[in-house]
């Protein structure tokens, strides 16, 4: 088999791209998501009566867990030093739109991480304004994740 394409594989097997010979630059990346949630249970979020506690708050702290914790969790990716995390939220309506920016001084980027957070906060929400979302057989037929990209990757 030619594995000369694939950048994670070789003929020993699967491995980590090399990047010792890259230089350390300051690397930024930005993501964004949203959660579609009923009106009410974004009032709820606004007013902090959510019975879990304060939804927002430990979406933050959720996302940059995870960002932190990107290596572990995605085969191959590098462990990064990461030098700052921000966690945003735009609630509307019936979204909660989250943006996680990260930043890094290494060798490679830090989109996925910055993924991750996305990713996490949402699924924090989630589970934190489940027990709202249910509808009368437990099921949630409003609530949905979306829309999850990567907005800015820079390298300076």
């Amino acid at each position: 088999m030619n594995n000369k394409s694939f950048t994670h594989l070789s003929d020993k097997g699967v491995h980590m791209v090399e990047v010792s010979d890259k230089p350390v630059v300051k690397r930024t990346a930005i993501a964004q998501g949203k959660i579609h949630l009923k009106k009410e249970t974004i009032e709820l979020i606004e007013k902090e009566e959510i019975k879990k506690g304060n939804v927002l708050t430990t979406a933050q702290i959720a996302a940059i867990g995870a960002v932190k914790s990107t290596h572990h969790l995605i085969p191959l990716c590098h462990s990064l030093k990461i030098t700052g995390v921000d966690v945003g939220f735009d609630l509307n309506k019936e979204t909660i739109e989250v943006e996680v920016s990260v930043t890094s001084l290494g060798k490679t980027g830090v989109e996925m991480e910055a993924i991750t957070g996305v990713s996490v906060a949402l699924l924090t929400i989630w589970d934190m304004v489940k027990s709202v979302e249910k509808d009368d057989n437990g099921q949630y037929p409003s609530t949905r994740i979306s829309d999850i990209v990567v907005v800015k990757k820079e390298k300076k």
